[in-house]
């Protein structure tokens, strides 16, 4: 098979950035009136895992071409840009990838970002996103260094279908292991993703479920979605999240709680015996664009505002190009203003040929 290469950079062109003006006081609002609560900061474009959603090994194989670490965001870089965002608004940060894990002297990074105040003095939120490959071996580094939680993606229990799902030959064990360690190290409740896609790995829905039923973990299933160019999206592929529901409550009853806090993408349910809970995000057949308060930050400084989002800000120049802090507030004070982003209510078979950018990019 010959390998096809898309790089990562295709679909981020850049836009320039809105007219400033100065920054209102207290959160940004975007044009439909959404706060800017919630950072997603991709560390590493890179990734041990070539899961089939995500990093396909047809298009991600050996010779891809990843950014050099020049074009990364340093640490300092990162930790100046996440405090302007927490000056204006921002009260949790989640580091993602690829696989942030990978990213050399990441505890570094994590005691940098922990050290970061909110205007009323609160520390501010700190968690990871993560496959589990080295968790098992970093889980109490991470949480010595300030991390709070960990979200591990677990997407089956038997190794046949996970590794089908990986495509990277590593077991479930270890997963589970770096699953068992993070709980030991206090980095709880662990949070565990599993992408669902029909006709790959729906039969582990209840095994999944049963496995994490009062383990104090939350198990969230989510809907296989259309994110970037090459993960070969079909709505045939989607399970909705209320099937999902149906299928388990029928086995283990469940009940329909509140969300934990404004703008949270999980659907929340528990287990009527009191046994934990699960959760479900439903970005394609139940859109929550109208909550959405996030934004993402590439590997190499541009500013995203949509999981979905065709091209971003770059704001890499201006951390290099000697801005002020005022100014880079502006910027993103600007950005955010003009922010109008609600892909997931407007997707169409059209929408979804659109070349977006790669999860593996800006994390999902």
């Amino acid at each position: 098979m010959t390998e096809r290469v898309i790089a990562l950079v295709d679909a981020g062109r850049h836009k320039p950035l809105p007219p400033q003006a100065e920054p209102a006081a207290g959160p940004a609002r975007d044009r439909l009136g959404r706060a800017l609560r919630d950072l997603r900061i991709s560390v590493t474009d890179r990734c041990n895992f070539r899961c089939v959603y995500c990093m396909p090994k047809e298009i991600f194989g050996k010779d891809y071409p990843y950014l050099a670490h020049s074009a990364l965001l340093s640490f300092e870089e990162i930790t100046r840009l996440a405090k302007i965002f927490a000056d204006y608004g921002i009260e949790k940060i989640r580091l993602t990838g690829g696989e942030p894990l990978l990213r050399r002297n990441i505890e570094r990074l994590i005691e940098m970002l922990a050290a970061i105040t909110l205007p009323d003095g609160r520390r501010i939120e700190l968690t990871l996103t993560t496959n589990g490959s080295s968790l098992a071996k970093k889980a109490r580094a991470l949480k010595d260094a300030g991390l709070q939680r960990v979200t591990v993606s677990l997407d089956a229990l038997d190794d046949a279908t996970f590794m089908a799902m990986n495509d990277a030959d590593f077991p479930v064990a270890k997963v589970l292991a770096g699953i068992d360690a993070a709980d030991a190290a206090g980095l709880a409740p662990v949070k565990i993703n599993m992408v669902v896609k029909r006709g790959v790995n729906e039969h582990s829905i209840l095994p999944m479920a049963r496995r994490f039923k009062g383990s104090g973990h939350v198990l969230r299933f989510i809907e296989f979605m259309d994110v970037g160019a090459t993960n070969g999206w079909r709505m045939d592929d989607v399970i909705p999240s209320r099937d999902i529901i149906s299928m388990i409550g029928e086995q283990m009853p469940l009940e329909a709680i509140d969300p934990n806090y404004p703008g949270e993408v999980a659907e929340r349910w528990r287990y009527r015996d009191g046994s934990g809970e699960i959760g479900v995000i439903s970005s394609v057949t139940q859109a929550f664009c109208r909550s959405c308060t996030r934004a993402r930050i590439s590997t190499e400084g541009m500013l995203y505002t949509c999981l979905f989002a065709t091209s971003g800000y770059d704001f890499r120049s201006l951390l290099r190009g000697g801005k002020s802090d005022a100014e880079i507030r502006a910027a993103i004070a600007a950005v955010w203003g003009a922010r109008d982003d609600r892909y997931s209510e407007i997707r169409s078979a059209e929408t979804a040929k659109a070349r977006k950018i790669e999860m593996s990019y800006i994390g999902g």
